[in-house]
């Protein structure tokens, strides 16, 4: 054992699920490739426990993905069978890829197609040699986005293979052609790792060729493929870590496509996409959407009447009313917070947030309260109103009300922060919770001489 026992102190900060611990000691001179009493190294144990944030500060710190262990595998091989596309990310981070031979990177992408294609349970079964029932339970892999875990012969793997699959092709440059991707990720649902891996994949592969062959699968009869091409179409100007991809023939085909398409909710997120665009049309797509008997729909058509949060026009703005009263509360949500600079709709929106702050849904009277805390009316129907939600189960609604009444320097804001209580970690920066503490600062420090 070293000095100060770092070589047994790893392995037991990397079982306890201890990521600053394991930093700490990778800090301090800890070898990354430690071994635990296996005989394999504390990688693979990380691996093994689908622990993403322990794996990130052992790759980080130097432990070898691609290290041999006593029985030939390697913890990027082991990986890859566990079918966690988070897990594999996070072992080709840095400069893990480069430094991977081309006999690695093959013996990779030929374990992920085999699990792929057999599928999760098969497989296992051939290599357990297993008959019995599979026990699955469906989680985030990397807090997004599911997958299955499936176990059976002692043995337990996630079911995302497709993904792990694509991450690795886009890690090593390897161009899969676009209906192949399409077809990997419509063989589950959208917020499976498979569907979106293979989406931001292949929104990063920024050329006319990809979106063109993407964009072909629009008029596809299967509402799960035109469902892609619109979520790949927002992923091009969301952009997040990257700079928006917008070019004039996707604001033109958005603006067709959402006075053709037929599926409500493929329908909502083209809308959504499309007033991500400034586009002329815009305006005009919107009025006729207004009425669409697709509340997803109506709940999109308020961000393509407005600029600023401001309505474009008088009919814009007639739309927005009529919005605002919609039957469906979170299409009068939307209408408000669409509109929220507009002082000419100032009367019909408040309107529409009192009657969302007593409504049946806990979160719609969150929205209201988020919404009123913040609106320049003064009026003591508002204050009323937030000093009622100071009295919400979800601290959350309490603290936006709190702040609303602290806005208004209002009696029963004293009464309101004490509802709030404790607010633990994650508030530190937060604009109304320092609202809060301003406030009784304020009224607690002497007044001057």
């Amino acid at each position: 054992m070293d000095r100060d026992g770092l070589g047994e102190r790893l392995p037991a900060a990397v079982g306890g699920g201890d990521a600053a611990a394991v930093r700490d000691l990778l800090e301090k001179g800890a070898d990354p490739d430690t071994a635990g009493v296996d005989g394999v190294s504390v990688l693979c144990a990380a691996v093994a426990a689908y622990d993403t944030a322990v794996v990130n500060a052992l790759v980080e710190g130097g432990a070898d993905p691609d290290l041999a262990q006593p029985d030939g595998s390697t913890p990027l091989g082991r990986g890859v069978d566990g079918g966690s596309p988070d897990i594999v990310a996070a072992m080709l981070a840095g400069d893990v890829v480069p430094r991977l031979s081309g006999t690695s990177r093959d013996r990779l992408l030929s374990s992920a197609r085999t699990w792929y294609a057999n599928g999760a349970a098969d497989e296992l079964r051939r290599r357990t040699g297993a008959c019995g029932p599979v026990v699955s339970v469906r989680l985030l892999d990397d807090g997004y986005n599911y997958v299955d875990e499936v176990s059976l012969g002692g043995r337990t793997v996630r079911a995302g293979h497709g993904a792990v699959l694509t991450e690795l092709e886009w890690s090593f440059r390897v161009l899969t052609p676009v209906d192949e991707l399409v077809d990997r990720a419509i063989r589950s649902d959208e917020d499976h790792v498979d569907w979106w891996t293979a989406c931001w994949t292949l929104s990063r592969r920024r050329s006319p060729q990809t979106w063109s062959a993407v964009v072909a699968h629009r008029s596809h009869p299967s509402p799960e493929h035109r469902r892609f091409v619109a979520l790949y179409l927002w992923l091009l100007v969301a952009a997040v870590g990257d700079t928006a991809y917008r070019t004039a023939e996707s604001g033109d085909l958005l603006a067709a496509w959402a006075l053709e398409e037929t599926d409500g909710g493929v329908l909502a997120t083209v809308l959504d996409t499309y007033t991500e665009h400034e586009h002329p049309l815009l305006e005009s797509v919107g009025l006729r959407l207004r009425t669409h008997p697709d509340p997803r729909v109506r709940r999109k058509v308020p961000y393509a009447l407005v600029e600023e949060q401001v309505a474009t026009s008088p009919s814009a703005g007639a739309a927005l009313t009529v919005l605002a009263d919609d039957p469906d509360p979170w299409v009068r949500v939307e209408a408000c917070r669409a509109a929220g600079r507009d002082s000419g709709l100032q009367l019909d929106l408040v309107r529409a947030l009192l009657g969302l702050a007593e409504d049946s849904d806990p979160l719609a009277r969150h929205a209201a309260a988020e919404q009123l805390a913040s609106s320049p009316d003064r009026s003591a129907a508002v204050a009323d109103a937030l000093a009622a939600l100071t009295g919400e189960e979800s601290q959350w609604t309490r603290l936006e009300a709190a702040y609303g009444l602290a806005l208004r320097d209002d009696p029963r804001t004293a009464e309101a922060i004490e509802r709030v209580g404790h607010l633990g970690e994650g508030y530190e920066h937060d604009h109304r919770a320092g609202a809060l503490w301003t406030w009784q600062w304020d009224r607690k420090k002497p007044s001057p001489a």
